[in-house]
């Protein structure tokens, strides 16, 4: 079925904020794992409060023991300072335990509601979002959340406590030194503000960038057969490094801005230590500050500031997060255009009468394919649609299986519009063959049943011998069991037709069956397997097939003939024929390519 995507007005809504999406994000991805982070978070709490105390133990040791030259009373000092510094370690190591089990744990379901979401996507949302960048969503976003609650969460929650537990003992031993110490934090901030807007802009050129090259090599890889063909490996090699360029540039645009910025903050540290210094010096001197004070609250602004560091270096890992969870809270706020209705109707037995009522559709606004068209088809009645390329018949088929809804008027499956219909239901009944059937990695049976545990081996063969798809099939080593290659790349077209239709029949044994130009690419003996086969089919349900050849469709009970999204004409075989109108003028000109490709033979 040759796919074509309907177009959409171009998004106007707001830019998400991307704080807003992130903790949005967080909140519906952790919720459910509350219980190892509020253990993490406690642990944190109590390694902040040991991250402070070798400070206060150096300035009492200097202060007394040392002062008065006291040797044995350095030594439960001694002790509870390593005491100090172990608890420090254990706790923090509970605390990335239990955070990074919640944290995976989250990114885990993260991963599989997003490949779930994009799945209940339709048609239209896949022409037009490339799936390179879908791709992206899945794996490098989620890597980049990944990479903030592994490592850049744990570091920030860590030394953002730690910090304010440090600064709060800084002003409960000395205010006057506090002050010395933290003269630099508003010069810090404004730094800070300056630049976030730069690494947050330089994050999103990255990301973008990164994007635009999945995108290419995802076309290029899958058009891999286009580019050898035609000898485009030169122009590709190019093409792919303009993408490669862009991406470098955007890296070392960032890499540059987060340099320039954990440089200021080293500068800003050093001046923050050399106040401390100066003014603690003279507070010595002066006589409201002791020597231990002194060089308690130098380590306190090392200390301080070691934070205030770290947090600058996981400056980057955080925009880019915040980046990667705007746009997959962007993706999981995109619903899908196609939906299933909260109180479906339930068909007990399909029949396969289908009405087109006034159906206007377009892919793109203002160039209609299909124009009020009107159509009734009778339960178990074969059809074939002819008409030429670009005349609507393959939208017919994607209204049908509801792969788009029309933009006017209703489509009807046993009296019911299909709207109303749960959309597994619909599509279990309405079973299609597309013109380029497709093949997963995994065993012939996996391809026919496709992972349905209610389909068991006996309806494989079934399907497969209704459908003369078991001559080639038991010809195979390991038959059943044969392995198929991603896109069945070590099976023919003709092979893979076989078995899309051996699919069809297995998953859908009664309602609606259509074949879209399913005998268009295949060769002369596959084309009489497909034919005998339905043969056997049609005349059991409803058919729609969409032909190329019209001598595939001379049998038909009615063939309904398109041009420019109408019906044009309606008839039997015979009756167009004597007709003498599109139809009959499409078959005399088969007939003279026939017989010319004849002549060239003999």
């Amino acid at each position: 079925m040759t796919t074509k995507q309907p177009s959409k007005p171009p998004d106007k809504s707001p830019a998400l904020n991307q704080d807003a999406a992130l903790f949005g994000l967080m909140v519906t991805t952790m919720r459910p794992h509350w219980k190892p982070l509020l253990l993490a978070l406690l642990m944190l709490l109590a390694t902040a409060a040991f991250n402070v105390v070798p400070p206060y133990l150096l300035q009492r040791a200097i202060d007394g023991p040392i002062a008065q030259r006291d040797k044995a009373a350095l030594i439960p000092l001694a002790v509870m300072y390593g005491g100090a510094a172990i608890g420090a370690f254990v706790l923090q190591y509970i605390q990335t335990f239990f955070l990074q089990q919640a944290g995976q744990r989250g990114l885990a379901d993260l991963r599989t509601r997003l490949f779930d979401h994009i799945l209940r996507q339709s048609q239209d949302f896949f022409g037009r979002i490339p799936t390179g960048d879908l791709v992206t969503r899945l794996t490098s976003d989620i890597d980049a959340l990944n990479q903030l609650l592994s490592s850049s969460v744990v570091i920030i929650l860590t030394e953002s406590v730690t910090l304010i537990a440090i600064v709060g003992v800084m002003f409960a031993v000395n205010w006057r030194l506090a002050l010395l110490a933290l003269a630099v934090l508003p010069v810090l901030m404004l730094v800070t503000r300056y630049f976030r807007r730069r690494i947050r802009g330089s994050s999103t050129g990255e990301r973008t960038a990164l994007a635009r090259i999945s995108g290419f090599l995802n076309e290029q890889l899958h058009g891999m057969t286009l580019v050898q063909l035609f000898g485009r490996q030169p122009a590709s090699v190019d093409e792919f490094d303009g993408y490669n360029m862009g991406y470098r540039q955007a890296l070392l645009v960032l890499r540059r801005n987060s340099a320039v910025f954990l440089a200021v903050q080293e500068v800003l540290a050093a001046f923050g230590t050399a106040a401390v210094l100066y003014g603690g010096g003279r507070g010595v001197l002066a006589g409201w500050a002791t020597l231990g004070t002194l060089v308690a609250f130098v380590q306190y602004t090392e200390r301080a500031f070691q934070p205030v560091l770290r947090l600058s270096e996981e400056y980057n890992s955080v925009q880019i997060g915040l980046g990667a969870a705007e746009r997959v809270q962007r993706m999981l706020q995109t619903a899908p255009s196609v939906l299933t209705p909260h109180k479906p109707v339930e068909l007990p037995r399909v029949r396969g009468a289908i009405e087109m009522r006034n159906v206007s559709f377009a892919y793109i606004a203002d160039e209609p394919v299909l124009r009020d068209l009107s159509l009734t088809i009778p339960a178990g009645q074969n059809i074939a649609i002819v008409g030429a390329t670009g005349a609507g018949k393959s939208s017919m088929v994607g209204l049908l299986a509801r792969l788009y809804d029309p933009q006017q008027g209703q489509v009807l499956l046993d009296g019911i519009d299909i709207k109303r219909m749960k959309l597994e239901a619909l599509r279990r009944s309405v079973a299609v063959v597309p013109q380029d059937p497709v093949c997963l990695a995994g065993t012939i049976a996996t391809n026919i049943r496709l992972y349905r545990q209610d389909i068991s081996d006996a309806d494989i063969r079934r399907a497969a011998e209704i459908s003369n798809a078991a001559r080639f099939i038991e010809q195979l080593p390991d038959t059943y069991e044969y392995k198929v290659l991603p896109g069945g790349t070590n099976l023919s077209i003709g092979q893979r037709q076989l078995l899309a239709l051996a699919r069809a029949i297995a998953l859908s044994p009664e309602g609606v069956l259509v074949l879209d130009e399913a005998t268009s690419s295949i060769d002369t003996a596959t084309e009489a397997l497909i034919q005998e086969a339905l043969h056997r089919i049609l005349h059991t349900r409803t058919s729609v097939v969409i032909a190329h050849r019209l001598s595939t469709i001379r049998d038909a009970d009615r063939i309904i003939v398109m041009h420019r999204g109408k019906i044009v004409e309606d008839g039997t075989h015979s009756e167009l024929l004597r007709h003498g109108g599109y139809y009959a003028r499409l078959h005399q000109h088969q007939l003279a390519l026939a017989q010319r490709g004849q002549e060239q033979q003999a």
